[in-house]
């Protein structure tokens, strides 16, 4: 099996390495079995994530010379598309195993943004996690250990007990507006515009958003710049703070969907 890279994060670039170890390393994409691009696939709908490679040209090789796309965060549409046209592909991040642990490095990077973006301690703030998915639960544990009060935001009955029973504040939906003005820290995890003109208004003058949701984000991003409010769009962290440690989720994950 040879796989042929597209795009060069510190991520991919660890992971070129360890099949490179192995003689598994295509020269020329002609003599690939598999194609690996970057994570997300893309960010704008027409070029591989990092690259000047068009999606159109990559399907059209993929679909004529029968090869099996790698990647992650690859949009429904062009999932869509890919099925259509009967192009095996795997996106690593729909892998539960894969998510999880990407959740580690996610969470590490977070915090650090929060610390190097503040000019306050995590310890005794009053911390916002928006969304108690894998991420939000690896990120309240690890605050825990900071000593930070933590409030977690959550829509479902399940996940506001599963909160409380953590010992973390628990917070629905419905009623977050009225506690947005006593965070020092917002962390969101949800990838849709929660944070909106009214709530963002509702934010004390130097809270910090550590936004971690993929494209459109999670808030109105216009209106936080016009606020003043300082935010920081962490995208793509585990390529950024442990691209070896991600790299190596990754070759696990490909080696067991490829049956090696």
């Amino acid at each position: 099996m040879k796989y042929f890279f597209i795009g060069e994060d510190k991520r991919n670039k660890y992971l070129k390495e360890m099949f490179e170890s192995e003689n598994k390393v295509a020269s020329d994409i002609k003599e690939a079995e598999c194609i690996v691009t970057t994570i997300p696939f893309t960010r704008d709908n027409e070029k591989i994530t990092g690259t000047d490679f068009l999606i159109k040209d990559l399907i059209k090789i993929l679909q004529e010379e029968n090869k099996v796309l790698i990647s992650g965060s690859i949009s429904l549409s062009l999932r869509d598309e890919l099925y259509a046209r009967n192009i095996t592909y795997y996106d690593l991040l729909q892998l539960e195993e894969v998510a999880i642990k990407n959740a580690i490095p996610t969470a590490e990077g977070a915090i650090f943004s929060a610390i190097q973006n503040s000019n306050i301690t995590l310890n005794s703030s009053n911390v916002l996690i928006l969304g108690f998915g894998r991420i939000g639960k690896v990120l309240a544990n690890m605050l825990k250990g900071f000593g930070a009060n933590i409030y977690v935001e959550a829509r479902k009955e399940i996940d506001l007990s599963y909160i409380e029973a953590y010992g973390y504040n628990k917070i629905h939906l419905n009623d977050l507006n009225d506690y947005l003005d006593r965070f020092d820290f917002i962390f969101n995890t949800i990838p849709n515009v929660i944070l909106d003109e009214t709530r963002l208004k509702l934010l004390k003058q130097n809270a910090l958003i550590v936004d971690l949701a993929s494209v459109p984000g999670g808030m109105d991003y216009k209106v936080a710049k016009n606020l003043g409010i300082n935010v920081d769009w962490a995208l793509a962290l585990p390529s950024k703070v442990a691209p070896k440690t991600a790299a190596i989720y990754l070759k696990e994950a490909i080696d067991k969907i490829m049956f090696i």
